[in-house]
């Protein structure tokens, strides 16, 4: 059918998925005192799980692991399809 045609070509689009560590609010003085070596405090503990965004919206939760050289996340959470949508997060 027509639809399923349609759902094949958006299978094929390509999503930039960001894994977030973590997030901080700064005066635009300190951004600009940054310097090489400066720590940057994030609002994230460590082992707390980390965002994973598709485009900018929230996808899911996961946990840093790291595979041979590389840092991966595993899922840990999937967010309800229609609160990826934009739709109301909770009833």
């Amino acid at each position: 059918s027509s639809n399923t045609a349609n759902l094949n070509l958006l299978l094929d689009v390509t999503l930039q998925l960001t894994i977030e560590l973590g997030r901080t609010t700064m005066f635009i003085k300190d951004v600009l005192q940054l310097t090489e070596g400066t720590v940057v405090e994030l609002d994230k503990n460590v082992g707390e799980e980390l965002d994973i965004l598709a485009n900018g919206k929230l996808v899911g939760r996961g946990k840093l692991i790291v595979l041979d050289d590389y840092y991966g996340i595993q899922i840990t959470q999937i967010v309800d399809p229609m609160e990826r949508l934009g739709g109301p997060a909770f009833l």
